[in-house]
């Protein structure tokens, strides 16, 4: 089998991008696949038709355009197979403001409303969180406590982003729910509690060791795990996502609020998913072919 490892891109998570494909070069390279790393860049569309003579892509491409569904169109157009979810799935999922419109009747989600124009105080009042509706990694993540800091964060993101979502901050612990597709269906990874030690799991929480605790399994009890689990499946199947993923979201006071999901999750060595992985028996090697295979398992295209 002939793969094109595609990493890098012209996201903002460029940099995470690069470090997650080089750990799944080592990993295709210790399984012995055959395959060709390109480097994602603004004149990719001109080598695109590349793809054409590989098996299958494998997509580490995080953010815009990567994980937005512009890449997995292009494919589908191609005829190429790739692994992750399918456009219209990678769509939804990286815009917030979509995912919530088209699961607020399947799971429970924080207060939200979407704000285009310059406001001096919180719709939902305080702490509130903003956020952008097409971002990850929690780049251009608020969480205010006052008018002040709420005008600060809305100065930054909306000349940037054009619309933010303002959400209403749940006190709780962090967990996040990273899912396989396998011949055998979806399966639920051990649940994992983030402990970090920053204000809540940023851009630096995410990616500096040592400054997020990851508690795994999380401790909770059978019919909390379940609760958990369940909503997080839900979502998942729902919003059409296949291969792998990954849903975030809060726990607090015995209820689960979803938070997003991410259709193209980090593989670096501070990530969650191989984190969740390991304390299921996958080893990243293992975790790598899994989600490789997973773009077989229609076989056929997806369109």
């Amino acid at each position: 089998m002939r793969v094109a490892l595609l990493m890098g891109g012209v996201s903002r998570e460029r940099e995470i991008s690069l470090r997650s494909g080089e750990r799944v070069k080592k990993a295709l390279e210790k399984l012995g696949y055959e395959y060709t790393v390109f480097d994602v860049k603004e004149d990719f569309l001109k080598e695109v038709d590349q793809l054409k003579s590989f098996d299958v892509v494998f997509n580490v491409l995080h953010g815009t355009f990567g994980e937005d569904g512009t890449l997995q169109a292009i494919l589908d157009f191609l005829g190429i197979r790739y692994t992750g979810s399918d456009a219209f799935s990678s769509m939804i999922c990286f815009d917030k403001l979509a995912t919530y419109r088209f699961l607020k009747d399947i799971v429970e989600i924080p207060d939200f409303i979407e704000i285009r124009e310059f406001m001096e105080t919180s719709p939902l009042g305080y702490p509130c969180v903003v956020k952008p509706r097409r971002e990850g990694s929690s780049i251009g993540v608020f969480i205010c406590e006052s008018d002040e800091e709420f005008q600060h964060a809305i100065k930054e993101d909306l000349p940037q982003y054009g619309s933010v979502i303002v959400q209403e901050y749940i006190p709780g612990r962090e967990m996040t729910v990273s899912i396989l597709e396998t011949e055998k269906g979806f399966e639920v990874l051990p649940i994992l509690e983030l402990r970090p030690k920053r204000r809540f799991y940023d851009y630096v929480a995410k990616y500096t060791k040592g400054e997020t605790e990851f508690i795994l399994p999380a401790p909770l009890n059978p019919s909390e795990e379940r609760l958990v689990k369940e909503m997080a499946l839900k979502a998942f199947v729902e919003a059409g996502c296949r291969g792998f993923g990954r849903v975030d979201g809060i726990f607090s006071d015995g209820r689960f609020y979803f938070l997003e999901i991410n259709t193209v999750p980090g593989l670096t060595e501070t990530s969650d998913l191989p984190a969740s992985a390991k304390a299921g028996g996958i080893e990243f090697e293992e975790l790598v072919e899994i989600i490789l295979k997973s773009a077989f398992l229609k076989g056929e295209v997806r369109a």
